[in-house]
């Protein structure tokens, strides 16, 4: 016999997921916020330490957004002392973007803050669970193309 909860919307993996993901990035927007930041940016600093990309095109192309809004994180996080702008020697037409010292320090704010909330989310889970949950969640992320 079919499980009637598996009939429900809420009890979709894409509906919970969704709802999970809202409340969490809620969280860490609220907690990052208090150091002039907005996800977004903590996005771009993570991609630039991670040495994925580094011109805006790039950046724009890894991030999914348009390459407006990259200049516009860019303009923020350089007011912030979190990055630098170099011309690519190259090619002068390229603006290549580079993590600071302060950039470093912002984004290790960042990872605190993502670390307290997965423990605020895990709270209820033992080990095993937990590493499952991060296995399940590391095998789904790969498979839509975000780094790791």
């Amino acid at each position: 016999m079919k499980d009637v909860k598996q009939d429900k919307l809420t009890g979709t993996l894409a509906f919970r997921l969704g709802m999970l993901g809202s409340i969490t990035a809620d969280l860490f927007a609220e907690r990052i916020a208090v150091h002039g930041l907005k996800p977004k940016h903590a996005g771009l600093m993570a991609l630039l330490a991670s040495g994925a990309a580094a011109s805006q095109q790039e950046i724009a192309r890894t991030m999914g957004v348009t390459p407006s809004l990259v200049v516009g994180l860019a303009d923020h996080l350089e007011e912030l002392g979190a990055v630098g702008r170099e011309r690519d020697p190259g090619d002068r037409r390229r603006q290549v973007l580079t993590l600071t010292a302060r950039g470093r320090e912002l984004l290790a704010l960042c990872t605190s803050a993502a670390h307290a909330i997965d423990e605020e989310l895990t709270a209820g889970l033992d080990d095993a669970p937990r590493a499952a949950l991060r296995e399940a969640l590391a095998v789904l992320a790969a498979r839509a193309g975000l780094p790791g």
